[in-house]
């Protein structure tokens, strides 16, 4: 029996893809600096500006390069949503500057109450928290009030708080599977995609609002295919946002920090990599000896065969954090309300991976020292 629906699609906000391309202002996004010197003297620049204002720059896999180098070499973090949320609540500072798009300074912001969180950009947003909105989502959960509702943290608070539990892709699948054991039926949103491949990895049943990544919905497996030809060692890599049949094509299917764990220990030499292409900034650092390549997301007509770029994540630019630092106002606010009903969805998600993770330390603490009790019988 396939448990999978789908909520109409006329009721639900359009697809995204159509209505927001039209709306992304591509004159906007920064130039690179040309000159290194220019760069070197801006960063050093920014890093006084970091500790004048006791500020620790969080910065997320898609963001340009140079803002993730300048997270690291000030103390800052380089992640995924999920690792971006946990560095912010744990971390000393008093303010969070959040590279990223504005569902996670938000989220930081939740988590974080006390301190003052700025976001680098305010146009930095995502396609699927637009196509989420928070009235008709409540209509939506108010149709079906005998689901668990998971949402996607690429959501507004004001969706968050309507959720029983918020996740980012690195627990997901591991959380649905955690509700299906307990006989829950999922009410899931917004992406359709993870939403179809999660329902596939699980069997549960979930009814799936019908929301996409603009980055991830434009990866073609036509495309991919021919590349893989051409390159018939490498290992593809695809992010679970990405639509069903390039997902089939992946030999890894996986959150950015899973993905990159993936480019750094398996043994190939050469990556397809699905998702938006500033992860390979990283895995490009971390594997130096291996290659890797942008998956297509062009038609055949099409003069750029890779264009995996987030065009909001593109507005995080080293002049962009200065420009914030020198104006950085009150910072993120967010509803008092809104704000405990998220926290608590947001906070469930994060005690889950706390617990998991201490499993699976556990886990790891066993196997390591495992030759030590092969003779030891039972207590």
């Amino acid at each position: 029996m396939n448990m999978i629906q789908h909520f109409p699609v006329d009721v639900c906000q359009p697809d995204a893809k159509d209505t927001l391309s039209r709306q992304i202002t591509w004159h906007e996004v920064p130039s690179k600096l040309n000159l290194q010197s220019d760069k070197a003297a801006l960063k050093q620049a920014l890093a006084k500006q970091l500790k004048e204002q006791d500020a620790v720059l969080v910065a997320h896999y898609y963001t340009d390069p140079d803002v993730q180098d300048l997270a690291l070499e000030t103390g800052g973090c380089v992640g995924d949503s999920l690792e971006m949320a946990r560095f912010g609540q744990e971390h000393e500072a008093s303010t969070v500057l959040v590279a990223g798009v504005g569902f996670m300074a938000e989220s930081a912001k939740i988590l974080s109450p006390e301190k003052r969180v700025l976001a680098v950009h305010d146009e930095a947003t995502c396609s699927l928290d637009l196509g989420c909105a928070p009235e008709d989502f409540k209509q939506f959960c108010a149709a079906h009030p005998d689901r668990e509702v998971v949402v996607y943290a690429n959501t507004s608070a004001a969706v968050k708080a309507q959720a029983d539990w918020v996740v980012t892709s690195s627990i997901a699948l591991d959380i649905v599977r955690h509700l299906h054991a307990q006989g829950k039926k999922i009410l899931w949103a917004p992406d359709r995609h993870l939403g179809s491949y999660i329902q596939k990895q699980t069997g549960a049943d979930m009814l799936l609002w019908q929301g996409s990544c603009l980055v991830h919905d434009e990866f073609k497996a036509d495309g991919l295919k021919a590349l893989m030809s051409e390159h018939p060692d490498a290992q593809v890599l695809v992010h679970p946002e990405s639509p069903a049949s390039v997902v089939a094509l992946a030999d890894v299917v996986g959150s950015t920090t899973q993905l990159l764990r993936a480019a750094i220990n398996r043994s190939a030499d050469t990556f397809i990599v699905a998702t938006d292409q500033g992860i390979l900034h990283a895995m490009r650092q971390q594997a130096p000896s291996k290659t890797f390549l942008a998956a297509p997301t062009a038609g055949e007509s099409a003069t750029c065969k890779s264009c995996a770029f987030c065009p909001w994540m593109a507005l995080n630019s080293l002049e962009a954090l200065h420009q914030r630092l020198s104006q950085p106002g009150p910072g993120i606010q967010v509803d008092p309300d809104l704000r405990e009903g998220a926290r608590r969805s947001l906070q469930r998600m994060m005690d889950f991976a706390a617990a998991q993770q201490n499993n699976l330390r556990v886990s790891a603490d066993l196997a390591e020292h495992s030759q030590q009790f092969q003779h030891v019988g039972a207590a």
